[in-house]
């Protein structure tokens, strides 16, 4: 098939263009390079079915493709925060773009979701049922409810014009390919371990996160978009394993060698106190859960950094 993946040279995009190509398809990658990178998609730019389309998906676009993935969105603070404005933009714009090409090709559109629509949870784990507890007019606002906008949009033109659609909310997600910049704590901690600075803790650290390896991610997303039909979602993608803050940054000093000092500081509004999916459902339906623990995960990536900081042999 042809495939078009919107923000295809972000992270996740990346690797899930690479997975594409690797299973035979050609791939359109969209992108604007607000916060994707050309260096995660330049080896890709050398095979024959894939395409690279600089844009961005605020405007409407047309491609002959069989099959959509949009994940085009900035998914950090340091990056979403950079342009709140445009963050709404890129979330409901792009939902509207993409869904309006399903529309007018008969074609499936997956819409990549996040764990952010939960807000600072009441419930844990987190059900796909859960409605979330978000502060619309916060800091973080402009990803959260872009993206539960994004999630209306699409049911709404499923209702409405039948279009297909599935719809995944991605939990915490790390592996090759994050942005030295991007401001995610896995990628803050291995940075400052390997540089020997302090790794910064927000709070007292005991808030916890759970952390899914890049490639356990795109094989829930390519599960997903060739379920039924009628399995629309949501579904929670992500994995359960739940550790502190704390957990982690002891965890990327063990793994790293490092002696770099942890501090502690204040926590930043609206960030979320727990955050665990439940994925009954992507079993039960998906067949999906993922097979990385995370000291593994962590073993894959730290390379990565040490390689893109220019630490390689070190």
């Amino acid at each position: 098939m042809k495939i078009l993946v919107t923000g295809g040279a972000g992270f996740i995009g990346s690797h899930l263009c690479a997975r594409l190509l690797q299973d035979g398809h050609q791939v359109v990658c969209l992108d604007n390079f607000f916060s994707g990178q050309r260096s995660n998609v330049a080896g890709l730019r050398e095979q024959p079915g894939f395409t690279l389309a600089e844009g961005d998906v605020t405007e409407p676009y047309d491609f002959s493709v069989d099959q959509i993935y949009n994940l085009a969105c900035p998914a950090s603070p340091v990056h979403y925060q950079r342009n709140p404005v445009g963050t709404v933009r890129t979330c409901v714009l792009g939902a509207i773009h993409a869904l309006e090409l399903a529309k007018r090709r008969g074609i499936p559109v997956l819409q990549a979701s996040t764990s952010e629509v939960y807000g600072d949870p009441q419930v844990h784990p987190q059900p796909e049922s859960y409605h979330g507890d978000v502060n619309p007019i916060g800091p973080r606002a402009c990803y959260d409810e872009g993206k539960r906008c994004a999630e209306t949009l699409f049911f709404d033109y499923h209702r409405q014009y039948g279009v297909g659609i599935k719809v995944v909310r991605i939990f915490n997600t790390y592996g090759p390919n994050l942005a030295l910049n991007d401001g995610r704590v896995i990628s803050n901690f291995i940075i400052a371990a390997l540089q020997g600075k302090s790794i910064s803790v927000d709070g007292d650290g005991q808030q916890t996160r759970s952390f899914c390896y890049v490639d356990d991610l795109v094989q829930g997303l390519l599960r997903m978009m060739d379920s039924a039909r009628d399995l629309t979602g949501p579904v929670n993608l992500g994995n359960p394993g739940e550790f502190t803050i704390n957990e982690l940054a002891a965890t990327v000093l063990r793994l790293t060698g490092s002696h770099s000092e942890i501090t502690h500081h204040p926590v930043r509004a609206d960030d979320p106190r727990q955050r665990r999916p439940d994925i009954t459902l992507a079993k039960s339906k998906l067949g999906w859960q993922p097979t990385v623990a995370l000291e593994e995960g962590l073993q894959r990536t730290i390379p990565y950094f040490r390689k893109a900081l220019g630490l390689h042999g070190t």
